[in-house]
């Protein structure tokens, strides 16, 4: 019997292969399409993890990454016993849970609201205003938070000035550093980050509302029980990617930002790493610093999707 049933299994397996690949080729026009996409994917998130090995190497330029010395955990060991490890660390954690908690429920709120609006061209001019932030460059976003928190000629300051309060150099204040990063970045998302929970939305039958409001339901309610129940399983699942991205704050707008006088909390793991490794030339360094960033960041998406899973049927695995 034993025999007899190899070959079987053997050549199910090798009908099954046949049958995949005449699809393939029957929709190759499908793969063509993603074939660009693929090779991004190849060629700027694959192949450089080839450099990984140089957070366990002391770089050397002239003998590359392949004939440098292997020192083991030397730079880990060296920035987890500096004394800027835990302002790093305090500074990026702090950053990115107050974004992700004052920032994520923003756009679902929003797309409740839109949703709730009758008039159709009324509904497109505020999607419009509010998607319009998002095509704004990080550089320009931060241009306007200068001039508009301006200590002399600020719109901030002058509205201030009306009540009689003292000017207040807002973007050289450390302890509003963070407020002003979060909030302007919540401006600047809210509307386009509300699309797919609209999107969600407008897929609900209409029927489930009909058929509360002769029930007698009101309008909170039908929000309550018919609409957020739709967006819930999207919602958990973006905050399962954006809790696996807690340590990766964007070094663009933080860079452009800093200050001597706000650095104690401006100063993240991304902006140190540029400093440090691309200015000062700490190749292996920072390459330690990244690594161990994206290991936390692993074990915070594995810890959120699994109790993700326990509390509901949603996860990304």
């Amino acid at each position: 019997m034993k025999s007899e049933a190899i070959p079987e299994v053997a050549i199910s397996v090798k009908k099954s292969g046949s049958s995949t690949l005449k699809k393939m080729l029957s929709t190759y026009e499908l793969y063509l399409f993603i074939l660009p996409t693929v090779i991004y994917y190849i060629i700027f998130h694959y192949a450089p993890l080839y450099g990984i090995q140089l957070a366990f190497k002391d770089f050397i330029a002239t003998e590359g990454i392949w004939g440098s010395p292997w020192v083991g955990l030397k730079h880990f060991k060296l920035f987890f016993s500096s004394h800027y490890f835990w302002e790093l660390l305090r500074n990026t954690v702090g950053i990115s849970l107050y974004a992700l908690v004052a920032g994520f429920p923003m756009p679902i709120i929003f797309a409740l609201m839109l949703n709730e609006i009758s008039s159709k061209r009324y509904k497109k001019i505020v999607q419009t205003v509010a998607y319009a932030p998002h095509f704004i460059s990080t550089v320009v976003m931060v241009g306007m938070l200068y001039i508009f928190l301006h200590p002399v000629y600020g719109i901030a300051n002058s509205l201030i000035k009306v009540f009689g309060v003292q000017a207040v150099d807002f973007l050289n204040r450390p302890e509003y550093f963070k407020s002003i990063y979060v909030w302007s970045g919540i401006w600047q998302s809210t509307g386009w980050n509300s699309v797919i929970y609209f999107a969600a939305l407008s897929s609900l039958d209409p029927e489930q509302h009909e058929a509360a409001i002769i029930d007698g339901a009101t309008r909170l309610q039908r929000i309550w029980y018919i609409n957020i129940p739709v967006i819930i399983p999207t919602a958990v699942i973006l905050l399962i990617l954006s809790a696996g991205g807690i340590m990766s704050v964007g070094f663009e707008k933080i860079y452009l930002m800093q200050t001597p006088l706000n650095a104690n909390t401006s100063e993240v793991i991304s902006t140190y790493v540029y400093k440090v490794g691309l200015q000062g030339a700490r190749f292996s360094f920072t390459t330690a610093i990244g690594f161990f960033d994206s290991i936390i960041n692993f074990i915070l998406l594995i810890i959120v999707n699994r109790v993700a899973k326990s509390l509901s049927s949603t996860s990304l695995w």
